[in-house]
Parts: structure tokens; sequence; C-alpha cells
């Protein structure tokens, strides 16, 4: 569907059309009591509408194109679906048109007002990330709080359905999910993807079974992650990781992974991808059933509790293989701890209250959200600098729900911003 047609069924649905405007092709006024329901599968574009055409009552679907011509091209003619249609509303009607049946279908031209035309204009086809930027501050500060709330649930909802899709290939196994998950945040959004890779390539029971012994799931973690394999570093922790996983993959059968690799340029020491595997196997070693600590605690300091660890002896002097350096503790800071709590626990503890159907959980996940600080990303601070400044990581959280789903893939029409800029009557400057 373009644009065009979108903005179409946007003026529609929302009646943004000028109210004495519709009439059909033979001169018949139509009274829009129920635009219907908006359909954004196969099928007639809005379904149960109710419309008075003259002085006869419709209840049925309706139809929407950018020309009367569209029909046709569509192949409606010749699909039964469309039987149902009532009314055909086009831009510019220039044929006839029938249903299967061999009916004629009644059509109207719609009317986009000039001012809701500019407006989505400038939304739809601006080449700026955030094209809505300059209007955010002085819109209602109610609207946009409101939208917030929604966009975090929203969010929270995303989250969850990848958590459900992980529990079905993991056979319901809720402590496989959270390493997975966990893994995957250890990668903190440049390695996401990479970490996750490596977490649904070595099973977490492998992981249990050597729990016992951190440098046995250092080995492991490091030998599945391909960090292995340079054969000319002589460091003895590094060379005894690289016997030891030798072992455990034979132990294991645990295949060779192919193309693995971490990005480290212009990361900070701190965040480096070897320094994250080794908190992360420190973590895992030590923590046992994490899942179920989880939904034992309740108190942010609890949670916080739950992820500090420091890793190995070797990595209290050193941030890489074979490199040594001063001696400092290497705990995850406060705002790495938050962000785990944001993207690990609290959709977790969502999922886990849905499937289970247990609200308590739920509001826990939410209550924890609206007590973290806001994330610190070039996202939040984009929006912050249009007036939109996050109090929370419930607001954080919906602000890149925001961007993502809506800014970038230009779904102005489905946003409630993009809805009151659209239906304003001249552009905000």
């Amino acid at each position: 569907m373009t644009n065009k047609e979108q903005l179409l069924h946007y003026v529609w649905k929302c009646r943004l059309f000028p109210p004495d405007s519709l009439e059909t092709v033979d001169g018949q006024k139509i009274e829009v009591i129920d635009p219907g329901i908006h359909n954004t599968d196969a099928g007639p574009d809005f379904f149960n509408a109710k419309i008075k055409i003259g002085d006869k009552l419709w209840a049925g679907n309706v139809e929407i194109h950018c020309t009367s011509a569209d029909w046709v091209k569509h192949g409606h003619h010749i699909d039964k679906a469309y039987n149902s249609v009532i009314l055909h509303l086009s831009e510019k009607v220039n044929r006839e048109v029938m249903n299967e049946k061999g009916q004629q279908i009644p059509q109207c031209e719609i009317v986009v007002p000039e001012s809701v035309r500019k407006n989505a204009d400038y939304l739809l086809y601006s080449d700026t990330p955030l094209p809505c930027k300059n209007e955010l501050s002085s819109l209602p500060k109610a609207i946009i709080s409101s939208y917030l709330c929604l966009l975090s649930l929203e969010r929270l909802e995303r989250k969850m359905n990848d958590i459900f899709r992980h529990l079905d290939r993991f056979g319901n196994s809720w402590d496989e999910v959270l390493y997975v998950l966990l893994t995957r945040n250890f990668g903190f959004g440049l390695n996401s993807n990479e970490f996750e890779s490596l977490a649904l390539s070595l099973p977490f029971n492998y992981i249990q079974k050597q729990s016992d012994n951190l440098f046995q799931v250092e080995a492991l973690m490091f030998g599945q992650a391909g960090m292995l394999e340079d054969t000319t570093l002589n460091d003895e922790y590094y060379m005894r990781l690289q016997k030891e996983y030798l072992f455990l993959k034979s132990k294991y059968g645990l295949k060779n992974r192919e193309g693995f690799l971490v990005k480290k340029m212009r990361v900070r020491p701190l965040s480096s991808p070897l320094l994250r595997i080794a908190q992360l196997a420190a973590l895992l070693q030590k923590s046992g059933r994490l899942f179920s600590s989880i939904l034992e605690k309740e108190e942010y300091q609890q949670l916080l509790t739950l992820f500090q660890t420091e890793p190995s002896l070797y990595w209290q002097t050193h941030y890489s293989f074979g490199k040594k350096s001063p001696k400092a503790g290497k705990q995850l800071g406060e705002a790495s701890l938050n962000i785990i709590l944001i993207n690990t626990v609290t959709p977790l503890l969502f999922a886990y209250g849905k499937k289970t159907a247990t609200d308590l959980y739920c509001d826990r996940a939410v209550g924890l959200l609206e007590s973290l600080k806001p994330e610190r990303n070039s996202i939040v601070a984009e929006f912050s600098a249009a007036g939109v400044i996050p109090v929370n990581a419930s607001d954080s959280q919906a602000l890149i729900q925001l961007r993502k789903e809506y800014c970038d893939k230009r779904k102005c029409l489905y946003c409630r911003i993009g809805h009151t800029i659209l239906s304003s009557r001249a552009l905000m400057t």
C-alpha cells in the first residue's frame, strides 16, 4: 500500500474529510454513521461500516483506492471477498466498478483537506529521522504523557512475544529463555546479536553441568564464541582455556561456529566483549536457578545484588587476552545493571505474569520500569533535545518504541503524535 493510499484510509477512519463533501457520483448525499473497523490484512479495507446513502441505511464493508481503476487492477471485480462492499471511495473516480456478481458498487470521491495533505507530506516524506521534532515541544503534555504509557506497554508486549517464541523453542524452560535473553543483553546493543548467537549455540544445561568450576564455564563460553583460535598468543591462562575448551567441545559434541565476529572498535575497555563474557560466565556460574531468584526478589536492591559479580582473578588485571593492565574491580556499573534489569528482568516478569495469568508479576515489571532511571542513548537524547524528556525507564523505553516502530517506519498515520499534527488546521512551526 502506498503512502497516498494510507493517507486516504486515515482521512476516512478519522473523519477528516469536509463534512458535506461526501456524495455518490450520481449525486446522493452520504452520511457516515460508523466508518468501520480498519482491516490491515487481506480483504476490504474497512469492515462493518454503517453509512446512509440518500434515505437508505447500509451496513457492510468499504474499499478505498487512489483511483477507481485500481478496483479492477487489484482484481476485486472477480473476488467474492469484495461482494460485501457497500461503498467504494477513491480520490479520483474514473470508471464504474462492479463486484463479482456483476452488481455496480456506489462510488464517492474522498476529499483530503489541504492542511492534512500538507502535514502528511511534511511527516511522511521528510528526510530527517524525527520529522515532528519541531512540533513536539508545543504539543499538550497530557497527550505526550498518555501516549508514552501506551508505548511502554506496547514495547513490553513486543518483548513478551519474543520470549514466548523462545519458550516454544525450549520446551517452556524459563531458565533456558533467561539464559538466552541475558546473554543477548550482555552484548549491550553493539554485540547483542552476536551474544545471542553464542547462547543459542551453547545449551544452558552444559553450563549448569560445569557450574562448580568457573574456569570450565569460561572455557565453554570463550571457545564457543570463537575467541580461543589464536595459536600464537603466549599467555598461560589463554592456552589453558584452549586446552580445556577442546576437551569440553569433544565431551559435549559442540560444533565450530562460523562467522562469529564481535565489534571492538570504539569500545571502552570496561565494555570489552571479552570482559563482558568473563562477567557473564561468573554470573552464570554462581547464580544457579537465577529465574527462580528473580521471581522471589521484589526490591530493586535485591535484584541488583543478584547481578553483581566479579569475574575471575585473571580479569582483575586484564581487559583482553595477553595484555596486562593495572588491577581494578570489574563489576558491572549501576548504569549497565539497570540496562540488564530493563531489558532482561522486566520483560521476563511481564511475560511470566501473562503466561501464568498472574497480574502481580506484570505489575512488578511495570513498577520496576517506573522506578529505574531513564536510559541514556542517541534516541533518548534526540527526543530530549526536542522537548520530550523521560523521567524514568518506562518513558525511555516508550521513546525507543516510538522511534523504531513508528518514526523509522514512517508510520505517522498510526501514531497519536502524528494524528495530532495531521488533524491540526495548519502545520505547526
